[in-house]
């Protein structure tokens, strides 16, 4: 990179300009993407909705942007820690101290995979910056055998990448980076936007959110208890005491306790009337207020 030839001599704002300019490139890629991950996102949603998991694999920053990712789904979407699953080859040690080692075995996902029961309905994404780590396609093409569904997020040309079996491939080429070789920096940055955009649209398709407000929360501290007060003042008549009362007869649930002032309903009335439109806020009490 022509821009980086000097990184070494350059003073501290210079490396960091170049650097920013780099990484000012990075959107206009991930958004070249977004036909390929929506049609990702919409198998994901059918599977999910049938009992199945999104799955993440990969290995070193890979690995554990896919565990970071899943693991901010349960506490943002109050979902089960088990639909959305990230695996990282060499296990949880992998996220604090490298294991890159790992990455070179093709059959290294098969103790996870035994682990989750990995089943016909779940969908496995790898996660690989290269496009070539052992670790991730060999995991794929086990999950194939298993019947799963399977992806490939990779940040090089779909040229580069040869034969891929995979039912999507997403593409997020990026280019050189700065310092050569170093695929934590715009690749571990376009990976981290690519699955911010899979895991919250999936999310919004279920039904975990209503407008731009994050609904589908259970008030189980009190900063989550202050936030589902002031959605449900925002969005009802209702003053403070008397939203934290309606709260508490949701068992702190946002989205149902919406539904019970703003349809004036106990709450097995409001489930029964969420559960009709799949969980779906709007489908039930039409749009929230602005």
């Amino acid at each position: 990179m022509a821009a980086a030839a000097e990184l070494d001599a350059l003073p501290i704002e210079g490396v960091m300009r170049v650097i920013n300019d780099q990484d000012a490139t990075i959107a206009g890629v991930v958004r070249g993407a977004i036909p390929a991950l929506a049609k990702l996102v919409e198998d994901a949603v059918k599977r999910v909705r049938r009992g199945g998991r999104l799955i993440y694999l990969g290995a070193g920053t890979s690995g554990r942007l896919g565990v970071l990712d899943a693991s901010e789904c349960p506490p943002t979407f109050f979902v089960d820690p088990g639909v959305v699953v990230g695996i990282i080859a060499g296990g949880d040690a992998a996220l604090r101290k490298s294991s890159e080692g790992k990455e070179d075995d093709p059959a290294g996902a098969e103790g996870e995979f035994e682990r989750l029961r990995l089943a016909a309905d779940d969908l496995v994404l790898g996660i690989a910056a290269g496009g070539t780590t052992p670790y991730v396609l060999g995991g794929l093409k086990m999950a194939r055998q298993r019947g799963a569904g399977t992806g490939l997020l990779t940040c090089v040309n779909a040229a580069e990448l040869g034969s891929i079996s995979a039912d999507h491939v997403i593409t997020l080429p990026v280019g050189p980076e700065v310092v050569a070789g170093s695929t934590r920096m715009k690749a571990g940055t376009a990976t981290k936007l690519a699955l911010n955009m899979i895991s919250t649209t999936l999310m919004v398709q279920l039904g975990k959110t209503w407008g731009q407000l994050m609904v589908d929360l259970r008030a189980t501290n009190a900063k989550l208890r202050d936030r589902a007060a002031r959605i449900l003042m925002g969005q009802t008549n209702l003053a403070r005491a008397a939203a934290l009362e309606l709260l508490d007869r949701a068992d702190g649930r946002v989205k149902l306790a919406l539904v019970m002032a703003l349809k004036q309903v106990e709450a097995k009335e409001a489930q029964r009337l969420l559960d009709e439109q799949e969980g779906k806020l709007r489908g039930v009490v039409g749009r929230p207020k602005q």
